[in-house]
């Protein structure tokens, strides 16, 4: 069984960039005064783990939606 957090890099280049980025602007969002901080601290984890799933090129979402069968085919197929 793989482990949901560090498994085989499943995300293109351009998904991988997407993700940091978004991440990175979600976290820096975070640095926005707001009257709840409950809303920086969420946006701040929420863009953390968006911007480490990019870094690492493994989305648990994404290998959940296409199955083990399409992982499988992706790197048959080179």
């Amino acid at each position: 069984m793989t482990n949901m957090m560090d498994g085989e890099p499943n995300l293109s280049t351009v998904e991988r960039g997407a993700y940091m980025l978004a991440g990175l602007g979600l976290a820096a969002a975070a640095a926005k005064p707001r009257p709840n901080p409950l809303l920086n601290i969420l946006a701040l984890a929420g863009g953390s783990y968006l911007a480490w799933r990019g870094y690492v090129g493994n989305c648990p979402v994404k290998a959940a939606l296409m199955g083990s069968d399409a992982q499988d085919r992706i790197a048959h197929h080179g």
